[in-house]
């Protein structure tokens, strides 16, 4: 292969993961899978149609492009755009048959008026604030933009739904109960006006694992069914409260290939700024990735795994380039493999210690690979 960097994605740990998130619901249960932001740095169109055929039953995506490039691949399952698409595009995301989000009372007519020129229904789901300040439409307009809905022969309501604030981040779900209580209560508000939307939906990754109350009758899985836990907590709480042996595994390797090992004698500086000087004879490999690429440039000791051992980055990270230090792997040479995230013998560099060296999360270490490196698909 002529790549100098490329990830390699496991076809069977998506599948697995898919079952697995599957086997915490009740078989009426629509899945979800999230695929915005590149399938969360996976490949889009790739890991969407595993995820198709391994099961999921909608597809989510942040935007009207994302559609596009699933529908052009040739996927045709149910997709939900979760994030905003302007006015002038709302005919081309219904000749798409996506299902939109919406919050905002004055997007209908709009709406209304692209679904007739393309002889659509525009199925919508309304985003229902309950205490993440983020999309969503409160207590006092949630009955009249509902009520338009139902009102227009164009417009269908299809989905209500909302989205937890912090359920990842602690292992006091208080907040997140909080939540879904005032998403009942909107759900009986509005039942009592006669408005009842077929599809219900408010679980993430966490609430899909530790709340079975919040599964309704879809859930929206992301993290999870690339094989990473939403959070340390997530786990935590997981094992504090189940039994039952469920587990995820990761799909995602990173790789590249050493483009030169050099002798740096002792007392030399290395890279940009003179962060780090030798303190011996030093052999460092120079590593063809950078911040470009998605290897953030606040990493701090962190390694990269040569030979099924760990080699410790030395000095900044650059734009297209790292190094790090192979003194102790004598039989390192140009061209060998690095690998940067994943497993290379009994060694491991998971995305959760990838996140913890660059002072950030898991989701951002993988979704911020550079989309222009090659995706593989293996077994």
């Amino acid at each position: 292969m002529s790549e100098l960097t490329w990830v390699e994605i496991s076809r069977t740990a998506l599948s697995s993961n898919i079952a697995r998130l599957r086997s915490l619901l009740e078989p009426s249960t629509l899945l979800c899978a999230c695929v915005k932001a590149n399938a969360y740095g996976h490949g889009l169109c790739e890991t969407g149609r595993i995820f198709c055929d391994a099961g999921a039953d909608w597809l989510s995506v942040h935007s009207l492009h994302e559609a596009r490039r699933l529908r052009s691949s040739g996927l045709d399952c149910p997709l939900y755009i979760l994030g905003p698409v302007a006015p002038d595009d709302y005919p081309d995301a219904l000749q798409l048959d996506c299902r939109l989000v919406v919050y905002n009372p004055e997007d209908l007519p709009a709406l209304a008026a692209a679904a007739r020129a393309c002889g659509r229904t525009a199925r919508l789901h309304v985003k229902v604030e309950t205490g993440t300040n983020r999309q969503g439409v409160g207590a006092g307009l949630l009955e009249q933009l509902c009520t338009a809905i139902t009102g227009s022969a164009d417009l269908m309501l299809e989905g209500l739904a909302t989205h937890f604030a912090n359920i990842e981040d602690t292992t006091d779900h208080g907040f997140a109960q909080a939540q879904l209580r005032r998403f009942n209560e909107a759900i009986s508000l509005l039942a009592g006006r006669g408005i009842a939307a077929p599809i219900v939906h408010c679980a993430n990754s966490a609430a899909t694992i530790l709340m079975p109350a919040t599964h309704f009758n879809l859930v929206r899985t992301g993290i999870a069914a690339y094989g990473m836990w939403p959070s340390n907590e997530t786990y935590v709480s997981f094992v504090r409260e189940r039994t039952n042996g469920f587990a995820l595994t990761p799909a995602l390797t990173w790789k590249a290939r050493i483009a030169q090992v050099k002798e740096v004698a002792s007392g030399e500086y290395i890279g940009y700024g003179c962060t780090f000087k030798t303190g011996h004879p030093t052999r460092l490999a120079v590593i063809p990735v950078g911040y470009y690429d998605g290897y953030d440039r606040g990493i701090a000791g962190g390694h990269v795994l040569i030979r099924g051992q760990r080699a410790p980055i030395r000095g900044r990270i650059c734009m297209n380039l790292l190094m790090a230090e192979v003194t102790d792997i004598g039989d390192a040479r140009a061209g060998d493999e690095a690998v940067l995230l994943g497993r290379d013998g009994d060694e491991c560099i998971t995305a959760e210690q990838l996140a913890r060296w660059a002072s950030t999360i898991n989701y951002e270490v993988t979704t911020r690979i550079n989309e222009r490196i090659p995706r593989i698909m293996t077994c």
